[in-house]
């Protein structure tokens, strides 16, 4: 295995799934506050799942964005 290159793929992967994930975000809380889902005000939970099913992992990350 060639470290530099396994970093380098690592690092690619992680910033598509951050901007993917910021943009979902983003667009999904504009549609809620558009329609009156949501004031503006709250905290809402998160959750990312990481499946490497290859190798066994299944790894789950909590937690918050606080919109004001």
């Amino acid at each position: 295995m060639n470290e530099d290159t396994f970093n380098i793929e690592i690092r690619t992967f992680l910033k598509t799934v951050g901007i993917t994930s910021q943009r979902e975000i983003e667009h999904a809380v504009a549609k809620a506050l558009a329609e009156g889902v949501l004031s503006g005000s709250e905290t809402l939970a998160v959750k990312m799942t990481l499946e490497l099913s290859a190798v066994g992992v299944n790894h789950c990350i909590e937690g918050t964005i606080a919109l004001e």
